[in-house]
């Protein structure tokens, strides 16, 4: 399992549980595993900030890290070394998906949903469509 992505030790844990693994024989495996390099839940915050950064806000990153059973300690290092701030990833994200402020209230509720689904709040959101970011210049 590990030779095809990183998991958190939590996760790992729970997969080999539901295999049908002896919790005690599994706490032995993941110890070896750890002291081998093979397992670590701070690579496993890592990667998983450096996958979803600019398309999530970090409070929905830190959310997804600690669900997954991840220490406090690695979640706030992982967050502190590769994150984004999260108002530029939100006007980043919003200019990929969506480009140009909403024409009528269906479609300002269509983008609001979205943001708000990968966990940018709400107060940043309408700041953003009540003043939307001026598209830079493409000079010649």
């Amino acid at each position: 399992m590990l030779a095809r992505r990183e998991y958190s030790r939590a996760e790992l844990a729970a997969r080999l549980a539901a295999k049908g693994g002896a919790p005690d024989e599994i706490e032995r495996l993941l110890d070896e595993l750890a002291a081998l390099g093979y397992l670590s839940d701070v690579r496993f915050a890592h990667a998983v900030v450096t996958q979803k950064s600019g398309r999530f806000s970090r409070r929905a990153i830190a959310e997804s890290l600690k669900a997954a059973g991840v220490p406090p300690a690695a979640v706030d290092g992982a967050l502190a070394e590769h994150a984004p701030v999260d108002d530029e990833a939100l006007v980043a994200l919003w200019r990929r998906r969506f480009g140009r402020p909403p024409a009528d209230d269906r479609e300002k509720a269509r983008q609001v949903r979205f943001l708000q689904s990968r966990g940018f709040s709400l107060t940043a959101i309408l700041r953003l469509l009540r003043e939307p970011p001026v598209e830079p210049d493409a000079g010649p």
